[in-house]
């Protein structure tokens, strides 16, 4: 029998399950056409917004509209996590983005943890699909 207890931080409010979205897209390049674009000034931007550069594990990144956050895990190829405030006093939230091998392209599934950027999920859910339009959008090729 464990003695551990669950426990809810101070800050979460009572019946307001943290809010979450995933969005998937298929790009027609492979895996590292996709992760070279992804990491480049041009894909950051697509992703996270103007100014931000991503930078290897515990570096932190800057867009003009004030989001955001810490690279927190970096995989060349597979998978890159930030942590991601939408402004100086946003809320924590964490941004989990996997590539994986689908066929002659490359999917890739974007997980937004957390509060976000409009407040509801359905406004964070095309945030992030439309971040990822733009990012295969700009996709060289």
């Amino acid at each position: 029998m464990s003695t551990e207890v669950d426990t809810v931080p101070d800050d979460t409010d009572a019946g307001e399950p943290e809010a979450g979205v995933h969005a998937r897209r298929t790009l027609p390049a492979d895996p590292s056409q996709v992760w070279q674009h992804l990491i480049s000034p041009a894909g950051t931007e697509a992703l996270l917004g103007e100014g931000a550069r991503l930078g290897s594990k515990g570096e932190s990144w800057h867009a003009a509209d004030g989001s955001h956050g810490v690279t927190r895990s970096y995989h060349p190829l597979e998978q890159i996590r930030v942590s991601w405030h939408p402004h100086e006093d946003g809320p924590l939230s964490m941004l989990d983005v996997q590539l994986k091998a689908d066929g002659d392209g490359t999917c890739v599934d974007l997980y937004h943890e957390g509060r976000g950027i409009a407040g509801d999920p359905r406004g964070d859910q095309q945030h992030w699909e439309d971040a990822l339009g733009r990012l295969a959008a700009g996709l060289p090729g």
